[in-house]
């Protein structure tokens, strides 16, 4: 199914309302201590990382990810590997990047990139973490629970849900992937998880109809 041939406009409705909701982000600071590239099977991730550090982010790359729930299937290097082979193939220097191999979900992205920079005596207070679009709230919210003492800029790529589907990245596992991580944002709360996201009724009510209609390969029972 796709979102521009899609008959059925309530449910491309939803689906756009779930990802603007889950995009939203505030401005970032002109220059922060670190970028956090958090791994995914979107390698385009990795890409704009190395846009805002070239742009002067941030003067460190960490590329954070081993194999996740669909990068296991997929990849035969760990995400963050990777994620700075395609960093310095554009143009960031090797020594400002460091790459964390063993987080396997959104949590250990930042526990385990805590314990990489402290081993190094790096204590951050400002990060941007670079991600996919409908990924922004999470991130902030999980960083937030996880690594307080990070004042944590979410920066997910500029790009409508039309413009970040492609070939490979589908409708089909996009849709219920955003549907899992919307309800992730109450269920990981509840858990202790991730840091209170205020989700507007409207939200919950769109990602309700795009369980029941099937889109919930990722939730949570």
């Amino acid at each position: 199914m796709d979102i521009r041939n899609s008959s059925n406009s309530r449910i491309r409705q939803d689906a756009g309302q779930i990802y603007n909701f889950l995009a939203e982000r505030e401005p970032l600071p002109e220059h922060a201590d670190f970028i956090l590239a958090a791994g995914t099977y979107d390698l385009r991730v990795a890409d704009h990382a190395a846009r805002l550090f070239l742009d002067g982010y941030a003067p460190l790359i960490v590329c954070s990810g081993g194999f996740g729930k669909l990068t296991s299937q997929l990849f035969r290097q760990p995400e963050a590997e990777l994620f700075a082979e395609r960093c310095r193939r554009l143009g960031v220097p090797e020594d400002c990047i460091l790459a964390e191999t063993r987080a396997t979900n959104t949590g250990e992205n930042f526990t385990y990139s805590r314990a990489l920079l402290e081993a190094r005596s790096i204590m951050p207070q400002t990060g941007i973490v670079a991600c996919k679009p409908y990924m922004a709230r999470r991130v902030w919210a999980t960083g937030t629970k996880q690594w307080p003492e990070v004042r944590w800029f979410p920066c997910g790529m500029p790009l409508s849900l039309e413009e970040y589907l492609t070939d490979e990245i589908t409708w089909e596992e996009t849709v219920p992937l955003m549907v899992g991580d919307l309800q992730r944002l109450r269920v990981y709360e509840e858990m202790g998880y991730q840091a209170h996201v205020e989700v507007p009724d409207t939200v919950w009510q769109a990602y309700e109809r795009l369980a029941a209609a099937g889109y919930d390969r990722y939730v949570i029972r």
